[in-house]
């Protein structure tokens, strides 16, 4: 016995149920030993699908269809059913069930004031646990390290003036050489932006966003940026292109 490998399936299996009639997807667990026809009469309760009607397929769990189940004398194990697979019921009597048609149902909306005082609302929730914006402390907190990020951004940028050499360098991007063309607020977002003439095609306009001229250069030449990504200093202008004529 010792050399012996013994392989255990689980005899149940849980797997995902879609069908024509929804767009919902249901799990249930079936146990692999009852036959097709008894798996249809389950799905039949599930779905609302007569069993005389279906058609069933089963899909991997990465949703690559596998094969057609058509035996209904089959054992349900038989077929390559793993646990997250799914099962499709297609409806072959051409009806649309009324069961899953919200159109015909109609629809129920509570005042916001008395939802306001139940008890067992996600509101309510919220606020007892205060989450999301129903915790004030958090929210404050939240503002002022925006409200304190915007003062740095606001500070760096009157240290910015016009005309002067700058090193742009943003997170994720390689870093680039420029002039300053631009300082000041925007209309395309709020808080403090500089623009910058790069020396080199890497931007993504020339001065001009959301039809408004902000400064003049040329296309694929220009950017705004965050005042804390620039740093204006002496550096030179590089003569790209002079060893070739």
């Amino acid at each position: 016995m010792s050399g012996e490998v013994i392989v255990v399936t689980n005899p149940l299996v849980n797997v995902r149920i879609t069908s024509s009639l929804s767009s919902f997807e249901n799990r249930r667990r079936f146990n692999r030993g009852i036959t097709i026809a008894e798996l249809k009469g389950l799905l039949e309760m599930n779905v609302g699908v007569p069993a005389s009607c279906m058609d069933l397929e089963i899909f991997s769990t990465t949703d690559v269809f596998l094969q057609k189940i058509d035996n209904d004398e089959a054992l349900f194990g038989s077929y390559p059913v793993d646990d997250e697979c799914r099962i499709h019921v297609t409806d072959r009597s051409g009806k649309t069930s009324e069961l899953f048609d919200s159109s015909k149902v109609e629809k129920f909306e509570l005042p916001d004031d008395a939802y306001e005082k139940r008890t067992e609302s996600v509101r309510s929730f919220l606020k007892k646990q205060q989450l999301g914006r129903y915790n004030e402390e958090e929210v404050a907190r939240k503002k002022a390290e925006l409200d304190n990020q915007e003062q740095e951004q606001k500070a760096a940028a009157e240290a910015i003036s016009v005309g002067s050499r700058c090193k742009v360098e943003v997170p994720g991007q390689p870093t680039k050489l420029g002039t300053v063309m631009y300082v000041g607020t925007t209309e395309f977002k709020p808080g403090h932006w500089v623009g910058v003439k790069y020396d080199e095609p890497l931007g993504k306009h020339n001065g001009t966003v959301q039809g408004k001229q902000y400064f003049e250069c040329q296309e694929k030449y220009g950017a705004f940026v965050k005042p804390l990504s620039v740093t204006v200093g002496d550096f030179p202008e590089e003569d790209y292109g002079l060893d070739e004529i």
